[in-house]
């Protein structure tokens, strides 16, 4: 897989530095760089990349300015590169793959990247699942129609949880847990009204519950995003989930991408 990429930034210096930091990955094939977000915007909607590095603070079109100039095509992934901190916000509610400090960070670099491959892996993973779709539906409309609508088995996640709690087994329903606590071996089960004890590891966990509801945000939380009600800014580039309950569960940057999977 090839990640044809655009760099934009209005200082060559930035352009050269990432450029030369980018070497390292030989997937990524930088096809063009741009010095402002007018041309930009022009760049991205006649080259089609997978991936564009973008500085926020340009003269004319800032960074967010080309976000929104390029969404009337299938965008393609973004990565905010910035010397400012407090972008962080706009950044997750543009959906981008993550947001990088200048100067770049070779590790977090790398981290990125690999987020970028799971996501351009992930949309040709559901292309693919449209395609067969269609070709369902001609050749045996019975089996879509038997299709969930995202292509999922409608089995394949769990609805109940047992949790032996206190001498007594709870039935848990999995739409009303709020968010799950990881202590070593054990899981701390949040609901509206009560809190139970489950033995078992976070990994086993994360496996029996819908990844498109219940997200890890931090190596010792998972929440469900059907609870979050607002989203509060933090230090380092971290943030703060508010849940229904009024409850509020820090996002590390390691899982900043989450937010920005439901923040719109």
């Amino acid at each position: 897989m090839t990640i044809r990429t655009i760099i934009v930034d209005d200082e060559k210096l930035a352009i050269q530095g990432l450029m030369l930091r980018l070497q390292k990955f030989p997937d990524v094939e930088i096809i063009d760089t741009c010095s402002n977000g007018r041309e930009a915007i022009r760049k991205i909607k006649t080259e089609k990349p997978d991936l564009v590095f973008l500085d926020i603070q340009m003269p004319g079109f800032d960074g967010f300015s080309v976000v929104k100039g390029v969404m009337e095509i299938d965008p393609p992934l973004i990565v905010f590169v910035t010397a400012y901190q407090e972008h962080a916000v706009r950044a997750f509610e543009a959906n981008a793959v993550n947001y990088l400090m200048k100067p770049v960070d070779e590790d977090k670099l790398a981290d990125t990247l690999e987020r970028v491959r799971t996501r351009i892996a992930e949309k040709r993973s559901a292309e693919e699942a449209e395609k067969l779709k269609h070709v369902l539906a001609e050749v045996a409309p019975d089996a879509i129609e038997a299709m969930p609508e995202d292509g999922e088995p409608a089995a394949r996640y769990e609805k109940l949880i047992n949790i032996k709690d206190r001498g007594q087994i709870f039935r848990v329903d999995v739409d009303s847990i709020e968010r799950i606590e990881a202590a070593g071996d054990y899981m701390c089960i949040y609901t509206a009204d009560n809190s139970l004890i489950l033995r078992e590891t976070m990994k086993d966990l994360e496996r029996r519950l819908d990844p498109r509801v219940f997200q890890r945000v931090h190596r010792s939380w998972i929440v469900n995003l059907n609870q979050v009600r607002q989203v509060k800014p933090h230090t380092n580039g971290e943030c703060f989930l508010i849940l229904e309950s009024g409850a509020d569960v820090k996002v590390s940057r390691s899982y900043r991408d989450v937010v920005a999977r439901f923040v719109h």
